[in-house]
């Protein structure tokens, strides 16, 4: 999820920093966008409702079709075209908003929106903080990295044990990982649009690649929020 690609070249045509952010943003935040139109038509329709929720094989089906949805934009970034890696990101995005409906059903509306705005307002600062530091934070990423796999491994020993302990350990190091990584991703987005690109279809790639790591950053920053301080129904 993390791994570094490089669908870009180091002997830059296309240029740079300054109108490559605003183009990872602008994905990251058509991805969310899309992300919250899915979740609430799929509230909107009791059937849909039903169908997801109500059978664990076509909501399972739903998450390991995300999974390997991330992994295969990850892994086959460099042999895929933009258009498809566009077109990906935005599948992903759309399928994530319809397993995400399973949060309103959960939690009040007052704690997610409390969540989503703590969320925007602590990605917004680490994010400013990544791409304006003199700080080299690239010392951060396997450590981060060994975090998020430790985490992962908790949560899924935890679907069996049913620990709370376990449950709030995940969540408030989880939010510290994540907040970390939106840190750590942005500087090196920001690296990569410094490097240059050969060409519009690679800066478009890289862009798609970026977005994709915040997007994750920040979803998965709202959910371990919600963890640690939303009310249930």
């Amino acid at each position: 999820m993390y791994e570094e690609n490089k669908p870009y070249s180091y002997a830059p045509t296309v240029s740079s920093t300054t109108s490559f952010f605003p183009k990872v943003y602008g994905w990251m935040t058509a991805g969310l966008g899309l992300t919250a139109l899915a979740a609430l038509l799929t509230l909107s329709s009791e059937s849909m409702l039903n169908l997801i929720f109500g059978n664990k094989m076509v909501f399972y089906g739903l998450v390991f079709g995300e999974l390997g949805l991330v992994i295969a934009l990850s892994a086959a970034i460099n042999k895929i075209r933009a258009s498809t890696a566009t077109l990906l990101f935005l599948i992903y995005s759309a399928l994530n908003g319809i397993t995400f409906a399973a949060i309103f059903l959960i939690y009040t509306s007052s704690s997610i929106a409390s969540a989503f705005f703590i969320t925007a307002g602590t990605f917004g600062a680490m994010s400013v903080y990544g791409y304006v530091t003199k700080r080299d934070l690239t010392g951060w990423g396997s450590f981060l990295f060994m975090g998020l796999i430790g985490i992962i491994i908790a949560s899924v020993v935890n679907i069996f044990l049913h620990s709370e302990m376990i449950h709030w350990i995940v969540s408030y190091v989880g939010v510290f990982i994540f907040v970390g990584l939106t840190a750590y991703d942005t500087q090196k987005i920001k690296m990569i649009g410094q490097a240059g690109f050969a060409d519009g279809e690679s800066r478009q790639k890289a862009a798609i690649l970026g977005a994709l790591r915040l997007y994750l950053d920040f979803i998965n920053l709202f959910l371990m929020l919600l963890r640690v301080m939303g009310n249930r129904r």
